[in-house]
This record gives C-alpha cells, structure tokens and sequence, in this order.
C-alpha cells in the first residue's frame, strides 16, 4: 500500500491512525501500546508517507471514526478507500463487509457468498485478516461459524474485537436505553458541582484545579454481567484483565453479548480455567450465576427500584463481591449521585492531598472522610470522581 501522508488522532479506544493518498484513505491503524508504536507502525507499513495535517476529506473519514468508536451514527460507508494495490478478490470481500450495518455481524462463510465466492470463507478470513483499512471496512463485524468470535490481528486482538463490537451494539439501538440514565447521568451535573462548591470551600478549589466533571457510566446489558466482567477484572491490570475477559467471553456464540447465568453454568471448569481464571475467580462466577440463576441477582430494571444500602447487601452476598465492587456499579453503571468509596485507595489518597496538602503517600482515614462527606451530600459520587481526578492535577 502507498500513501503521500499519514496523521494520528484520539478515539475512545485510543490513540489511532490514518494514512492517506490522493486516491483517499489509504489505511487505518488502531491503537498499539503507546502512541510512538502506533506511529512507528504506520511509518513501517507506509514508509513514502509523511506525518502532516489530514485534507477535508480525510478529516471527514476521521470524524466518521471517532463518531462510530463513540456509539454514534458515524456515515463510514461514504469514505474513500485507495484500493489500487488491493487484489480483487479481497476488494469484493471489504465491499462485502462494508455492507454490514452497526450492531450487526455476519459470518465468513456469508461474506464468501456475497463476495460471489462461496465455500471460500477460509480465504475470505485471510484476507480480512490482511485488511488495512480497520474500522471503515468493519472486519471485527464478521465471526466464525456458530457466532464464534473468529480472530483480529489488531493490538489487543480478541479484545479489542469484542471492546469495538460492544461499543457498536450499544449505540446501534438508542430507541431501548439499556437502563434507566444508561450513558448519561441521571442527576444534574451542575448543580452537582454547584452544591459541592458552595458546601465545602476547600474541595471547591480542588474543583477549579480539576476542572469540568467528566463522570460517565459504562454501559452494561445486566447486573449479572457487570458483575462477571468486575470479577475477572479484580487484582489485573486493565490489558491483563480484559485479555482474559475477552477469552471467557470467545467461548460463546454471539461473545460480543457477554457471559450470561447459562452459559458460565453449562461450559467446563477446563474451558473457564483454560480462559485465564484463577479457581477463586472461576468459583465467584459460578456462584454468581448460580444465584442469578435462583433470581438472587436484580435485573437492571430490578436496580433501578432499590435503594444503595439493599444493593449493596444482596450483591455482597456472592462469593467474591464485596462492597467496593458494589459501590464502583452503583457510581459507574448505575449512575447513583451519592456513592463514597471510604476503603478506595484513591479516594483516601486524593483526600489526603486536597484536605492536608500531602502527595507523599499519606492515605486519610476512612472515618476522617466520612465526617467531611457529610457536606457533600446528595452528590458524595461527584465528589468522589474529583477526589480520583485530583491526583492526575499538577499541584499550583
């Protein structure tokens, strides 16, 4: 592939790349390990290709992309590709799967057919897998036979496969919230701020320092499966963590949906441990499901109706959920406005630096913030966000 100019640009999955000819986009790069890799990648696949400011056109392709990595209707099928050096075979399989709308897939072997090649949904897994133009032509919309997710060679493989479909299923069904405030926060942000400036003139200059609130809930299908997915997520890293995650959920059809109650009850303790569970970690999921299973678990309609206190004894109840967990669904996936980690560590330590002017370490007791948080009541999950957020703020 040939190209006259490339340029990096931010997505919510990351740090992502275009590189472009005068035929129009000549390929795109998702996110590698750091940004210098991503530009080094680019400059290996695209070595005529010099960094410099994107046309109208390409600006416009870009647009399009953040706007479909944000859940948005995002107009991709109208972008250019420079498809000079692609052999015709694969141009009919990227027209193929350029077809398939957002929140939808299809499989290999259907996009042989419509590429007027059938049986050759090998081939076509080839050259899907030699695609360069990520996202525009939306390989991570086609999975293996039986919904199985298939492969990606992109960083992150798998994971970022089912991180894009995610993201895609979510915003391709606005008409049917998946709860009640899901996305978007359902209390006023500024009054929020508003009252927590006006009750506590010392956390109110921390705010200024922060700046504007950029609290937002992460969208989930259920309880069941925010639960599964905060399992396997404890005591990892977030990469480590969601390779595994990935793993668990490739072992289902359709794995872009998440593990259910069935699905983790009937699969072995083989395949779950081959996925990269721990025994604790696999015994926490079984119980989760087993219980969600005896209707012990509210669906997300079910939460909506309870108040923090009762969520947080019922869910507490699963091996391996403990109240931290419960309070991070309730702040992020539910979106409750009054929710105060006192164990998180962050929170201890950004109370500590905004209230005793100490970075080195110190961590406020749990008491000590209880106290305070007495002010900022009904907003406690506001000031919580700025207590984190603190932290990442160069001190004046």
């Amino acid at each position: 592939m040939s190209a006259t100019g490339f340029a990096l640009f931010d997505t919510p999955i990351g740090r992502c790349g275009v590189a472009w000819s005068s035929r129009g986009v000549s390929g795109v790069q998702l996110p590698e390990a750091s940004e210098a890799a991503t530009r080094a990648r680019l400059r290996k696949r695209f070595p005529g290709a010099a960094e410099a400011e994107p046309g109208r056109d390409v600006r416009r392709a870009v647009a399009a992309i953040e706007a479909l990595l944000a859940g948005k209707e995002s107009g991709l099928d109208a972008v250019e590709l420079d498809m000079a050096a692609v052999p015709e075979f694969h141009r009919r399989v990227y027209q193929a799967a350029r077809a398939i709308p957002p929140g939808e897939t299809a499989t290999y072997g259907e996009i042989a057919e419509r590429a007027g090649s059938p049986g050759s949904a090998r081939a076509v897994g080839q050259a899907l897998g030699r695609n360069p133009f990520a996202l525009i032509v939306p390989c991570h919309r086609v999975l293996a036979a039986n919904g199985r997710v298939g492969g990606f060679s992109a960083n992150g493989g798998i994971a970022t496969k089912l991180r894009i479909l995610a993201i895609e299923g979510a915003g391709a069904k606005p008409e049917a919230p998946l709860f009640r405030g899901d996305g978007a926060l359902g209390f006023d942000a500024r009054a929020a701020v508003a009252h927590l400036r006006a009750a506590d003139p010392v956390l109110a200059r921390a705010i200024a320092a922060a700046g504007p609130l950029a609290l937002e809930l992460k969208k989930t299908t259920s309880v069941f499966g925010a639960l599964a997915e905060a399992i396997v997520y404890q005591q990892l890293s977030g990469r480590a963590a969601a390779t595994i995650y990935a793993r668990v959920c490739a072992l289902f059809p359709r794995p872009h949906e998440g593990p259910t109650p069935e699905k983790i009850l009937r699969t072995s303790d083989a395949k779950l441990r081959g996925a990269g569970l721990s025994r604790a970690k696999l015994l926490a999921l079984r119980d989760l499901a087993q219980r969600a299973k005896a209707g012990e678990i509210p669906t997300l309609e079910e939460a909506t109706q309870l108040d923090d206190a009762e969520l947080v004894e019922r869910l507490t109840k699963v091996r391996g959920i403990g109240r931290w967990t419960v309070e991070m669904l309730l702040m992020f996936r539910l979106g409750r406005p009054d929710v105060l980690p006192l164990a998180d560590y962050g929170i201890r330590k950004g109370f500590a630096a905004v209230f005793r002017g100490r970075r080195d370490g110190d961590l406020a007791a749990p008491a000590e913030i209880a106290k305070r948080g007495e002010r900022w009541r009904p907003y406690r999950s506001v000031a919580s966000w700025y207590l984190w957020r603190v932290l990442e703020v160069k001190p004046a």
